[in-house]
């Protein structure tokens, strides 16, 4: 079957797991069985099993926090046979409703479309934020709290900028020239208008004849911080030995987590020189984990502490992001590097903070033989959205896995579509899933009016503070 369903913990409000069986020609009768009810589809002359939604929704909100026994019967030139029956373990918690996702050709294929789109997880429907037909660049939506009453995104090429939605109130902004790298990776303060970049200056490699077809280094890389409400922006750290990036909020608002790399021969290189040192040095260049303490009352950030050394144990740690309820710290893991879209060995790994010394531990369950990244949380921090190559190992799919009380992730999923053959037909790449609880208020036309209108307030750079 396509999608593999078998034997996963799902949400009670997820949109039908529809399957297709993939033996042509066969007719199959899919029949789910619980305490409370059944639910039987047939297949179509495809080999498509799709559940009635209203049916689907009633028995999954009959059977939360129990199971259902998923029993499939194949129509051959024999006759009909059973084949191994599975479980669907319905949880508890529901998952958020909505995913938000950018949709983009693999690095290796030249684009001229893209868009950041936005799934009702309940439904199939599915809304676009904003799409370009420009060769324009648009990515890194973030949320606030997955609340998309504070949301951002970049928009690089022609008429690009930083559009910030602040509670209705919508602007492009463009950052000054004392942060000479932009404003790359994102993060909101949880209750603040206030947000913390990584300023990164990266490039893009391909290989020749390699099992990983890209890579994608930083060159040079600072934290800035961005106060939305007075357009203000300052350095937080800025270094030239040190590679800060992916930054990111304990939910208290109080810790700032991020990832670095220290490079000291990088310190002493002409920005040309960088560049070759990053080239040739790209499979050295590992990140650990590292946090500040942080005052809001003065915005003022503590002396960074390495939390998770990754980089003792030839490791490379990227993409932090905190549980809701502050325990949890998800990060992707791999050999090198920082941008493990592309890396095989990239896996999702946790760590327990309220542990005097955090041991990591990977999410086996959730985890494959292909590039595992780009998390997010739900807003209950029971339930784990990502990006995987697990399918083909050249396209990202958007995956979920739900993750227990005990700190365990279950065993993850495909995102559900209405057509099972939706994947073999997209030949395009999810990327950076977030999950949020509520839809985009914006349509399409006035993130559009945003995006190629003018920026209404100027950026001042600020050096108070500044390390």
């Amino acid at each position: 079957m396509f999608p593999d369903y078998t034997d996963i913990t799902c949400p009670y409000n997820i949109a039908p797991l529809n399957f297709k069986i993939m033996n042509p020609g066969k007719t199959c009768v899919a029949e789910l069985d619980g305490q409370h009810g059944s639910l039987t589809a047939e297949s179509d002359g495809e080999g498509k099993i799709r559940f009635t939604p209203e049916e689907w929704k009633s028995l999954l909100e009959k059977h939360k926090g129990d199971s259902l026994t998923a029993r499939l019967y194949v129509k051959d030139g024999k006759g009909w046979r059973m084949l191994r029956p599975y479980m669907l373990h319905i949880a508890a918690e529901p998952i958020d409703s909505f995913l938000t996702y950018r949709l983009i050709e693999p690095g290796y294929v030249a684009y001229k479309s893209m868009g950041i789109y936005q799934r009702d997880l309940t439904t199939f429907e599915v809304k676009t934020v904003y799409e370009t037909q420009e060769n324009r660049c648009v990515n890194c939506h973030n949320y606030q709290g997955q609340d998309t009453r504070r949301m951002m995104l970049h928009v690089r090429g022609h008429q690009g900028g930083t559009v910030v939605c602040d509670n209705g109130r919508t602007e492009k902004v463009r950052f000054p020239t004392e942060t000479p790298y932009g404003a790359t990776y994102p993060a909101w303060h949880p209750a603040r208008p206030w947000l913390v970049f990584s300023s990164n200056k990266t490039y893009q490699a391909f290989h020749v004849s390699h099992p990983e077809k890209v890579e994608v280094q930083d060159i040079a890389s600072d934290l800035i911080f961005y106060d939305h409400a007075h357009r203000s922006v300052r350095h937080i750290l800025q270094t030239d030995s040190v590679l800060e990036t992916f930054p990111h909020w304990s939910p208290d608002g109080r810790r700032l987590y991020f990832t670095a790399a220290h490079v000291p021969a990088m310190g002493h290189l002409s920005p040309e020189d960088q560049a070759a040192y990053a080239m040739e040095h790209y499979r050295e260049l590992r990140y650990d984990i590292l946090y500040m303490d942080f005052n809001d009352s003065t915005q003022t950030f503590g002396s960074p502490h390495t939390l998770v050394f990754c980089s003792t144990s030839g490791k490379s740690a990227s993409q932090v992001r905190v549980s809701p309820d502050g325990r949890y710290l998800l990060y992707t893991l791999a050999g090198y590097g920082q941008f493990h879209i592309w890396h095989k060995d990239a896996d999702l790994w946790v760590c327990d903070l309220r542990e005097a010394r955090p041991v990591p531990r990977p999410l086996a369950a959730a985890n494959s033989k292909e590039a595992d990244s780009f998390h997010s949380w739900s807003s209950n921090g029971r339930w784990i959205a990502f990006s995987t190559r697990r399918d083909d190992g050249n396209y990202t799919r958007a995956y979920l896995a739900y993750f227990d009380r005990n700190g365990l992730a279950h065993k993850a999923f495909m995102l559900p579509q209405e057509d099972p053959d939706y994947h073999f037909r997209l030949l395009k790449s999810f990327n950076v899933p977030e999950l949020s609880r509520n839809a985009v208020s914006l349509s399409r036309e006035e993130m559009e009016k945003a995006v190629n209108g003018t920026q209404t307030g100027e950026i001042v750079f600020d050096p108070a503070h500044a390390r």
